[in-house]
């Protein structure tokens, strides 16, 4: 059966942000030999979209949108102590956690709730709660767009980094990831001293918490501060959290005593960019309908009819203001996708 093009299509949907973009042409594989014949038979360039909920679409693409179905989930090897398990790229991460907590596959229970689909997982290195994709990360799938031969990257060829990965830079636009397997344990293994997680454990009277704990415990956190794109559109957070030298956080620490840091390692501290937003006043603040989260300052939102531009406007805003105050700059996690270097979101 031929693959089904449309042309002319609103990513509205498709957009975390509900920017109103247009595609010159889209279309949604639902498998490698689709995947394969699209990228073989029809005219470039190509732009791969995954759930769209890490990035901005600041004008409309004028590509052919390849937004990937492959919705596989199984498990490839397993021992007592570990399994290999496989999930599509279109599988929303979500329902990737679920299905491990369920089976009791310990290693990604604390990245719960986070938006998006599989495929865009590696790209980002997602973390959350002290956790992030690349500890449990063991390979992936991917196709080039130019060949449409498959390629597999282990955990050392996709370099992984803070909210980076090869992804975002060497191979930038020249990949459609079409698997992605983690290798995760059987005993328990959770990880809970995330200061925010283990607070509401402790609140809770949960001592000896099990994975379902874990799990639970991170959805009603993120549900009690973090807006349902569903409900009011968001790509999570909008900006980074600076990462500085440990003289450095000593002497911002002179001029703000109760300057927050999470430890990284010996040589250094990472500053939740959430308090150095909330200080500079931006908490529940709006510029037009883009504004600042009430209960978490380092989303932006879109409160119906805001722009690109408006959006890009609010956010220089903030990295102006926190600049001039801390002296820190506060870089994007959102992709503002170009049509010619898009990495795939």
């Amino acid at each position: 059966m031929p693959v089904d093009i449309q042309h002319n299509v609103c990513l509205k949907a498709l957009n975390t942000l509900a920017m109103p973009v247009k595609a010159k042409s889209f279309v949604a594989p639902r498998n490698l030999d689709e995947l394969k014949e699209i990228i073989q038979h029809e005219t470039g360039p190509f732009f791969i979209l995954g759930g769209g909920s890490n990035c901005l679409f600041a004008h409309d693409i004028d590509a052919l949108v390849i937004h990937p179905q492959i919705f596989d989930m199984r498990v490839l090897e397993e021992t007592p102590q570990e399994v290999l398990v496989e999930f599509g790229a279109g599988v929303p991460w979500h329902e990737a956690v679920t299905y491990c907590v369920k089976e009791q596959f310990y290693g990604i229970e604390n990245l719960a709730l986070i938006p998006g689909l599989v495929g865009a997982a590696p790209i980002q290195n997602i973390g959350a709660y002290g956790v992030e994709l690349c500890d449990v990360f063991h390979s992936l799938d991917a196709m080039d767009i130019k060949t449409g031969e498959l390629v597999q990257f282990n955990r050392d060829a996709c370099h992984f980094g803070y909210r980076d990965s090869v992804f975002k830079h060497e191979a930038k636009g020249l990949y459609c990831i079409t698997a992605v397997r983690l290798c995760l344990s059987k005993t328990p293994a959770l990880k809970t001293r995330y200061r925010t997680l283990d607070e509401y454990l402790q609140t809770h009277h949960i001592i000896n918490p099990t994975i379902d704990d874990v799990f639970c415990a991170v959805m009603n956190i993120r549900q009690s501060k973090l807006p349902d794109p569903k409900k009011l559109a968001n790509a999570g957070s909008f900006f980074k959290n600076p990462i500085v030298t440990r003289e450095v956080y000593e002497t911002l620490k002179e001029h703000a005593q109760h300057l927050p840091q999470f430890s990284v390692d010996q040589q250094r501290v990472k500053i939740p960019a959430a308090w150095l937003i909330e200080q500079c006043g931006f908490k529940g603040y709006r510029l037009g309908d883009a504004g600042v989260h009430t209960e978490q300052a380092l989303v932006i939102v879109n409160h119906g009819q805001a722009s690109a531009k408006d959006i890009l406007a609010l956010s220089k805003l903030i990295q102006t203001q926190v600049y001039e105050r801390f002296g820190l700059h506060l870089e994007p996690e959102v992709n503002i996708p170009n049509l010619e270097t898009a990495p795939g979101v």
